[in-house]
């Protein structure tokens, strides 16, 4: 399987890369603030949790900022010379990756310790911002979803690799991990021709979207309905520097039966649960964890 996304190879076994904190000042915003500020998978890691997730299925965002960013496409669109107009920002200001000993001492389950924590004002939109990230992480899966919520890249290889993938009962097979490759200012809005598509074969997949939080958080989800997934190659259409370029992980949902009616996606593809596929691209430091069985390693 040979893709420009290729970042890591991992077998089933359970084997994930690891890093340990540069520096231990004692307090947990510090360790926090003083996190990996980059991921072992790529080398520019970031992402815009507004955005990312927007993909989730019980999310609802603003159709129109959601039809702005061009995240949600049809299917027919992939094929090399479709136009599509995308704009997806900077993210040079996320929150840091963190190591897993540094994410354990940093507050996750309680609003108000993580509120105190960082002096964020009970009443701010960062404020809301977290209650929902703990609100969709505490929330049950849907019917025939398996997710978890993970606050370091150690664990949430670990999720996505051996509690979803590894036990989906599928026998052996080797993971491959993939993102997309977006320069680290972001896309300037405008038409994107599509380049080439390469799809990304697989038998079983597992989307990881970070979510609004002081400090990356992943939320992991799958089902054993049916996706695909694809590297966009995308390129702007206007020359010089504005001639942005990149290779986007996309998944395509073929079968929203179970999506929340008032997704945004309906509402932008004009199409509703269980009618067409809906694709969307995996923004920045979102991560896909594919499965192929019985492949020699």
């Amino acid at each position: 399987m040979a893709t420009p996304l290729l970042t890591l190879r991992l077998h089933s076994s359970g084997n994930s890369p690891s890093r340990t904190a540069r520096c231990r000042p004692t307090a947990v915003a510090d360790l926090v603030r003083k996190g990996i500020d980059h991921s072992p998978l790529l080398d520019q890691y970031s992402a815009l949790p507004s955005i990312s997730s927007c993909v989730l299925v019980d999310n609802i965002c603003s159709p129109r900022t959601v039809a702005e960013t061009g995240l949600f496409f049809r299917q027919t669109q992939l094929r090399p010379g479709t136009i599509m107009t995308v704009s997806f920002p900077s993210a040079d200001d996320e929150p840091a990756i963190l190591p897993h000993d540094v994410a354990e001492k940093a507050p996750f389950v309680n609003l108000d310790d993580v509120l105190a924590t960082f002096h964020i004002s009970p009443g701010s939109t960062a404020a809301a911002q977290v209650r929902d990230t703990l609100r969709r992480c505490q929330a049950p899966p849907l019917a025939g979803e398996i997710k978890s919520c993970t606050t370091s890249l150690e664990t949430t290889v670990r999720s996505a690799v051996d509690d979803m993938i590894g036990g989906a009962g599928a026998g052996d097979g080797v993971v491959w991990a993939v993102a997309s490759e977006v320069p680290r200012g972001g896309l300037p809005r405008q038409p994107y021709v599509v380049r080439a598509v390469t799809p990304v074969h697989g038998d079983l997949y597992v989307a990881c979207h970070k979510m609004p939080f002081p400090y990356a958080v992943y939320q992991c989800h799958m089902t054993k309905l049916g996706y695909e997934a694809h590297v966009v190659s995308l390129r702007g259409i206007h020359g010089g520097a504005a001639a942005a370029a990149a290779d986007m992980l996309a998944y395509c949902h073929m079968d929203t039966s179970s999506w929340n009616p008032a997704h945004p996606a309906f509402e932008v593809l004009h199409t509703s649960p269980g009618g067409s596929p809906v694709c969307h691209f995996m923004p920045y430091a979102d991560l896909g964890f594919v499965k192929k069985i019985n492949v020699r390693a």
